[in-house]
C-alpha cells in the first residue's frame, strides 16, 4: 500500500507543480535527462551484474519485439480501415507498441512484486529502448516525411543512447574490474528513477481535447493495455513457460505507453496531440488494468 501512495503522490506533485507554474515549462526535460543519462545506467550497474543468466531470460528480451510486431500489424490494419494519415498512423504505432517498462514499470513492479524483480524489468527495458532507438526512429522518420532516412542516422541514435551504453558496460566491466566499491552509489542513483520518473509524468500529463480523439485513443490503449500482454501470455502458455521471469515479463508488457515514444512523436510531428493523450490516458487507466493483470498472473495459475 505504501508504494501505491508514493506513486500517486509523485504523480500528483508533478501535476500540481505544472498547474502552479512554479517550475519552468520544460522542467520535465531536465528531469528526463537525469533519468536517461544518470539514473537508468546506474540501475543497470545495480542489477545486471548480479543476474544469473539462463535461457529463460530470452523471454523478457524478445517479448518487447513481439509486442511491437503485433502492434505494428494491428495499427496498420486499423489505419487502413479508417484511411488515417501517415503522421497519425506513425504516432499510433509508436504509442501502441512500446511499453513504459522503466518510468512506470519499475515502481509498479516494486509495488506488486519485489524490488529485486526489477533486474528482469531492466532486460525488458533495454529491449524496448533498442526498439524505440532503431525501428521506432525509422517509423517516425518515414511517417513524418520531414527528415531523410539514413543508416548513419539510425546508428547514431542507437550508439549514443545512454541506457544502452550503461547496459553494455554493466554486462562487461565487472568481468575486468571490481565495481563493488561503487555499489552503494549505484543504488542511490538508481533509487531516483521511480520518484523522478513519476514526477516527470505528472508534469507532462495533458487531457484537454481527449473526447475528439476518443476512438483512436481507445484502439491504441485496447492493444497496449489488454491485447499486448494477452499475446505474450498466450506465447508463454504455448511454450509451457512459467515462473517469476515470465510473470514479470507479461506484467511489463501490460504497462502503458512509453513516455519517450510520445516525445518522439512530438519531435516528428506525428499527431502529437493524439500521442500525448494516449500517453496520459493510458497512465491513468494502467493503474486499474495492471491490478487486473497482477491478479491474473498471481491467482489464475496460468503461468
Amino acid at each position: 500500500m505504501a508504494n501505491f501512495i508514493i506513486i500517486g503522490l509523485c504523480i500528483l506533485a508533478g501535476i500540481l507543480f505544472r498547474k502552479s507554474k512554479t517550475l519552468p515549462k520544460d522542467a520535465h526535460k531536465g528531469i528526463n535527462a537525469w533519468i536517461i543519462y544518470i539514473a537508468l545506467p546506474a540501475a543497470s550497474f545495480k542489477y545486471l551484474p548480479h543476474i544469473v543468466w539462463t535461457k529463460e531470460l530470452l523471454f523478457p528480451a524478445l517479448a518487447p519485439a513481439c509486442v511491437w510486431l503485433f502492434g505494428w500489424l494491428f495499427v496498420t490494419a486499423y489505419s487502413r480501415s479508417q484511411k488515417l494519415s501517415k503522421a497519425t498512423t506513425g504516432g499510433l504505432k509508436l504509442t501502441s507498441a512500446l511499453s513504459n517498462t522503466s518510468f512506470l514499470g519499475f515502481p509498479l513492479i516494486a509495488a506488486y512484486f519485489t524490488e529485486k524483480d526489477q533486474a528482469i524489468a531492466i532486460i525488458c527495458d533495454q529491449a524496448t529502448f533498442m526498439l524505440l532507438s532503431t525501428i521506432g526512429i525509422v517509423v517516425a522518420i518515414r511517417s513524418s516525411q520531414s527528415q531523410k532516412l539514413s543508416t548513419g542516422l539510425v546508428f547514431k541514435k542507437v550508439l549514443t543512447f545512454p541506457p544502452l551504453i550503461g547496459c553494455i558496460l554493466a554486462l562487461t566491466l565487472p568481468h575486468f574490474i571490481n565495481i563493488s566499491p561503487l555499489e552503494s552509489l549505484f543504488e542511490k542513483l538508481a533509487g531516483t528513477v521511480g520518484p523522478l520518473a513519476l514526477f516527470s509524468i505528472g508534469l507532462q500529463l495533458r487531457f484537454g481535447g481527449w473526447f475528439g480523439e476518443l476512438k483512436h485513443i481507445s484502439i491504441a490503449l485496447l492493444y497496449k493495455l489488454i491485447l499486448a500482454p494477452t499475446v505474450i501470455l498466450t506465447i508463454a502458455m504455448f511454450l509451457g513457460l512459467s515462473g517469476t521471469i515470465i510473470q514479470i515479463t507479461i506484467f511489463e508488457m501490460a504497462m502503458p505507453t512509453l513516455v519517450t515514444a510520445g516525445v518522439v512523436a512530438d519531435q516528428y510531428n506525428l499527431n502529437p496531440k493524439l500521442a500525448n493523450l494516449v500517453v496520459g490516458v493510458g497512465i491513468i487507466l494502467a493503474f486499474m488494468t495492471t491490478a487486473l493483470w497482477w491478479m491474473v498472473l498471481t491467482y489464475s495459475g496460468l503461468v
